[in-house]
């Protein structure tokens, strides 16, 4: 059995897996992200019921877990976008304890991919339902899937203060170090807002500006 709680009958994995995975996110984020990555397990979890898809809960709930601690301050000057670093830091932690290729390959892309709309509902549930968790409780996608009921309950357990404000906050802290790592992609419009000297990438001007002639 897994923990005893939890919305319409979704609960964390009773695994040492998840156990541990729950104890290293939560020991190196704060209460922000921690909250806000299993809101995004539990939202994923039910509509991944409510869309009946055959997702394998462990690979969710860890690929949910680690998809933001890319924006924590060690990885400011990794030089790549924050979803690898989260990728790459959920990769290591399941090749440490000697978890199946596939299943790694699986979770590593559910993060990578989380802020690239348009994709991942097309891949494995695993990725699907990391980015549907994602949409629901960033941008309150398909917010009338989910039950008020058990919406409420997953709030209640972890709750979600200035979660508007604050979780832009985190992507402008996460991004600002490597702006280059936001072109084409979401976070771009994180660090216009909020960043005066931020000036994006254009993909027409790299176009025409490429060392090719005409």
């Amino acid at each position: 059995m897994g923990e005893q709680y939890g919305p319409a009958g979704v609960s964390v994995p009773d695994s040492r897996l998840a156990a541990e995975a729950t104890e290293l996110v939560r020991d190196t984020t704060g209460d922000l992200i921690y909250d806000h990555s299993r809101r995004v397990y539990f939202f994923g979890s039910l509509l991944g019921r409510a869309r009946r898809l055959d997702f394998d809960p462990e690979l969710l709930y860890v690929a949910a877990l680690f998809h933001d601690v890319g924006l924590g301050e060690p990885f400011h000057d990794s030089g790549r976008r924050f979803e690898v670093d989260s990728a790459e830091e959920a990769r290591r932690f399941l090749e440490a304890r000697r978890v199946p290729e596939d299943a790694v390959r699986r979770v590593w892309t559910a993060i990578a991919l989380h802020t690239t709309p348009g994709i991942p509902e097309f891949m494995e549930p695993e990725a699907a339902l990391v980015t549907a968790g994602v949409e629901y409780d960033v941008l309150g996608l398909a917010y009338d899937q989910i039950d008020a009921a058990d919406r409420e309950a997953v709030v209640a357990m972890h709750p979600r203060p200035a979660f508007k404000q604050r979780i832009l906050r985190a992507f402008a802290d996460g991004v600002e170090p490597k702006p280059e790592t936001t072109f084409g992609n979401v976070k771009a419009d994180v660090l216009a807002h909020y960043d005066p000297h931020f000036r994006r990438g254009d993909f027409v001007r790299a176009v025409l500006e490429s060392p090719w002639p005409e």
